[in-house]
């Protein structure tokens, strides 16, 4: 699995040691000198890691600050490298994940990040949505049934097509079988939205661990079958 990162940052030490670092963890790195421009950048594109020099970048500390009420981002792990300005407390506390102390040498900058790629894959799969077609059930409060068919699948849930109207009263669970899976998963879910037009989205809100577990690692399969497929012109 590639992951992708920015890093904004205008010391040339940092990028000479973190750059050799993640292409070894299979993470691609986006270098950015700028904070209005890394701003910009963040708010248009998806990273799965976004690396900010707090201290040292002008403007460095609001673009980590700014980075959980944005849309794109505000789920990305966020690493913030402290140059004896800014607290690690305090950093926390604007939402990094991980922090990192100058000067930072090869043996820690690969610690810090091999900690945290379980939660860079995990945000990967999380925003991760598969296009594919299934059959799935959707349960109602009172026990009415809608049969529909998927159009993309997530970990938090899933985009359904079908004829008719949505029954009143809320939604209890959805049925589905993944392809090549044993048994079907009866997740708790809710509506998240519905256009009127026969599509709607519908948000998991529990589900049990181990049909998490398989969804987990069927969308991870997903996602690398994707990636490695060649690109269509």
């Amino acid at each position: 699995m590639v992951l992708e990162s920015l890093l904004l940052s205008r010391d040339p030490q940092v990028v000479r040691v973190l750059r050799p670092t993640l292409e070894k963890l299979s993470v691609e790195i986006e270098v950015c000198r700028g904070a209005r421009s890394g701003g910009e950048i963040l708010s248009s594109e998806k990273f799965d890691a976004v690396i900010v020099d707090c201290d040292d970048l002008q403007g460095g500390l609001d673009v980590l600050a700014g980075l959980r009420k944005g849309t794109s981002n505000r789920n990305s792990v966020a690493f913030a490298i402290l140059n004896g300005n800014t607290t690690t407390q305090k950093a926390f506390e604007l939402g990094a994940n991980f922090v990192l102390q100058k000067p930072i040498s090869p043996l820690n900058a690969m610690r810090c990040f091999s900690a945290a790629l379980s939660f860079m894959e995990r945000e990967r799969r999380r925003y991760f949505r598969h296009p594919i077609e299934i059959p799935v059930t959707v349960v109602f409060g009172q026990g009415q049934e809608l049969k529909a068919t998927t159009t993309n699948i997530s970990e938090g849930g899933m985009a359904i097509r079908f004829r008719g109207r949505l029954p009143k009263g809320g939604i209890s669970k959805v049925v589905f079988t993944l392809p090549d899976m044993p048994s079907s998963m009866e997740p708790k879910a809710t509506l998240a939205w519905a256009d009127g037009a026969g599509r709607a989205g519908l948000r998991f809100l529990e589900v049990p661990q181990k049909s998490r577990e398989l969804l987990e690692a069927w969308l991870t399969q997903q996602l690398q079958i994707q990636e490695k497929a060649p690109a269509k012109n």
